[in-house]
């Protein structure tokens, strides 16, 4: 095999891997390939596809966001609460989105300016995001009666509900954002070297802040998306979602070490954390041993992870 044959199957495994695994599945479990169910798998995995896309650029930058799952369930309730009570959608989704751009440029801002760890500054936005959605819906699901906002979820074009060309969408737009401005360069940049990124003249702090408030803005997309295919405002939506999430960018290729992502790779992280889950579903595996799964496959990213940065640093 020559060295470009390696190279290739190296860059490359993870797909291949992927599409061995969706073969089998498709012939070993029963009404995995229906139609429906594969509509199905996408749906359920719109929300962490459009949350992986800017996650991708945190980790890319050397940072990450543990605050998304609190900023879906918030933006969810604000967004229910908002509706319930002006009747105007757009104003909801204005308000659901304003929030998470909120959110996401304070975490900007205390880990960029305030030098703020970025573990301790998103866990601490996580625990106070998730409360505000508590206080503000005073623990109850929020109800949704506005039919005309049901659309925003379950909307189907071209035989596909509206969230998976959402999420298409997102990838495509996140895509030409990493790979072709001067902002992807920039951000691979300040993972890679942040020292020697802001001696080329990048303005590394600001940057940060932007990454994040992307962050906020998409998350509490998603979370609007949710509310509207549940028809609730829920303050306990997307608990663990942002595990899920790393769990799918690190799979796809994005290096935890920062200056290292490719939007295909995040794709199909995606797609095997949701067929993953989707198989155990369709085998009525208990929720309990789900839970281990999840771990094990967070677990297995991480040091997969590790061992392609110990084997660039060999080379």
């Amino acid at each position: 095999m020559t060295h470009t044959s390696r190279a290739l199957l190296k860059e490359h495994s993870m797909t291949l891997g992927y599409l061995v695994l969706f073969v089998v599945l498709s012939f070993s479990v029963e009404n995995f390939f229906s139609s429906a169910n594969i509509v199905g798998l996408l749906l359920s995995v719109a929300q962490i596809g459009m949350v992986a896309c800017t996650m991708m650029l945190c980790l890319a930058s050397r940072d990450f966001d543990l605050s998304v799952g609190s900023t879906i369930a918030f933006a969810g309730v604000l967004g229910a609460m908002v509706l319930e009570s002006t009747g105007s959608v757009p104003i909801a989704i204005g308000a659901g989105l304003l929030a998470g751009a909120l959110i996401g440029a304070g975490n900007g801002v205390l880990i960029s300016y305030l030098r703020v760890n970025a573990l301790i500054a998103t866990l601490a936005t996580m625990l106070m995001v998730r409360g505000l959605a508590f206080i503000a819906s005073k623990g109850q699901a929020v109800g949704i009666a506005d039919e005309s906002f049901f659309a925003f979820g379950d909307t189907v074009v071209l035989g596909l509900p509206l969230p998976i060309w959402m999420t298409v969408v997102c990838f495509i737009v996140f895509g030409v954002l990493l790979n072709h401005t001067v902002f992807g360069r920039n951000t691979l940049a300040i993972g890679g070297n942040p020292e020697a990124a802001r001696l080329a003249g990048v303005r590394v702090e600001r940057l940060r802040v932007w990454i994040f408030l992307l962050q906020g803005v998409v998350a509490a997309l998603a979370g609007l998306i949710l509310s509207a295919r549940i028809t609730s405002g829920q303050p306990n939506a997307a608990t663990g979602f942002e595990l899920d999430v790393i769990s799918a960018c690190v799979l796809g290729g994005v290096s935890l070490a920062g200056g290292k992502a490719r939007i295909f790779g995040v794709v199909i992280g995606v797609l095997i954390m949701g067929t993953v889950e989707n198989v155990m579903n369709l085998l009525n595996v208990d929720a309990f041993y789900q839970y281990l799964v999840r771990g094990l496959i967070l677990l297995a990213a991480v040091l997969l992870d590790q061992l392609k940065t110990r084997g660039e640093r060999r080379n």
